[in-house]
């Protein structure tokens, strides 16, 4: 190594902590650990539900409802209900203080008579609502 001209050590010292800064990188990157999953599941079923998967391209389900999960029109605070695709906070506040003055609903469609809600947003919302018997 002393026959070596100056620059050719330069060169390999660069090239030997470029391998070095490379190598450490990528042995960062595979030893952190996996993202966890949560999974949940309806009270009274057995079977496990994944979480919806985030950025859905075909837009059969809303990012922040589990599959099959159903929100009760009747008993959802406003802040599940802006969980349901296309409602927002004035929306889910809308059907809250709808449901206060007229009483619990009594099926699905009755939600068009909320302010801002029409055919084409219940149909949108249909598979992930649900109207309980009132008692």
């Amino acid at each position: 190594m002393a026959d070596l001209p100056r620059y050719e050590k330069w060169a390999l010292l660069l090239t030997a902590g470029f391998i070095l800064f490379t190598g450490g990188w990528f042995l960062a990157g595979h030893s952190s650990p996996e993202p966890y999953t949560i999974t949940a599941a309806h009270p009274g079923s057995s079977a496990s539900l994944q979480p919806a998967a985030s950025g859905s391209m075909d837009g059969s389900r809303p990012d922040s409802l589990l599959e099959g999960e159903v929100i009760d029109l009747n008993t959802a605070a406003p802040e599940d209900l802006e969980r349901l695709p296309g409602i927002g906070p004035a929306k889910a506040e809308a059907i809250a203080a709808y449901r206060a003055e007229h009483g619990p609903f009594q099926s699905v469609d009755q939600l068009t008579e909320v302010s801002g809600i029409g055919e084409a947003t219940l149909e949108t919302l249909r598979p992930y609502i649900t109207a309980s018997a009132p008692g």
